[in-house]
């Protein structure tokens, strides 16, 4: 089995652009999903995001989900749980209008790192779209341009969290699935694997690499490039760390 494609963008714009374009073209025929160093958003940045975000969940969310757990009896079931993943999360919209704001818990240094981080996010999603469309050919711009939409593009945050799991075998952090949206960038824990890929018929562990960003094509950009990539239809899911 090939390894995990981790591409770094330190030299996108001097002497080895073309070799890493090449990586990233490689890594959307074959994978559909790769993983980014180097991406130029600030380590020190990323590990604030990180520590505010676990302190949230400690703060705000870990009562909850104990209690979520409780009422439905689940650190006891002898069979597989296929109507629900254990993950506790919240999601904020930003575009094309935010919801920050309405999200309730959220202290105010929390909220203004993650509308930061939120710019950042977009900006490399733009970069990369344009990576994409050097690589197939087509004008610069193009795929910013399908997925602005007349409204302008739809663009989120979904934070979640994975507690220990008493039952790993019965029940998934986050079940199998495809996304239905363009690019998708993800942050995750650089300690602990969770995130899987399904590959020729294999689950393949995606690397926990520290300030890495995880790259997923979604449905959309299958849409928007089938004459060029194909039908990749990257198919992923969280499983659960034992309690």
């Amino acid at each position: 089995m090939e390894n995990f494609p981790v591409i770094s963008l330190e030299n996108i714009n001097g002497a080895e652009r073309a070799a890493i374009l090449e990586k990233i073209n490689e890594a959307c025929e074959k994978w559909g999903f790769f993983e980014l160093v180097n991406h130029g958003i600030e380590p020190e940045f990323m590990d604030t995001v990180e520590r505010l975000t676990k302190a949230h969940y400690r703060k705000c969310m870990e009562q909850r989900f104990k209690e979520l757990v409780a009422s439905r009896a689940l650190e006891g079931i002898q069979t597989e749980v296929n109507d629900m993943d254990w993950e506790s999360t919240f999601y904020v919209r930003h575009l094309p209008q935010s919801t920050i704001n309405e999200v309730p818990d959220l202290d105010e240094e929390y909220r203004k790192v993650m509308k930061e981080f939120a710019l950042k996010l977009e900006k490399l999603a733009e970069e990369l779209l344009d990576l994409l469309c050097e690589n197939l050919g087509i004008e610069k711009g193009y795929l910013k341009k399908v997925f602005h939409g007349a409204n302008g593009p739809t663009f989120g945050t979904k934070v979640s969290n994975y507690p220990p799991c008493p039952k790993p075998d019965l029940i998934k952090g986050l079940r199998a699935h495809t996304d239905a949206g363009g690019i998708i960038l993800l942050f995750q824990d650089d300690k602990v694997s969770g995130l899987q890929l399904l590959k020729d018929g294999q689950w393949i562990d995606v690397p926990p690499l520290r300030h890495s960003i995880v790259v997923n094509l979604g449905d959309q950009i299958e849409v928007h490039t089938l004459l060029y990539y194909g039908p990749v239809q990257p198919c992923f899911r969280n499983y659960c760390a034992s309690a």
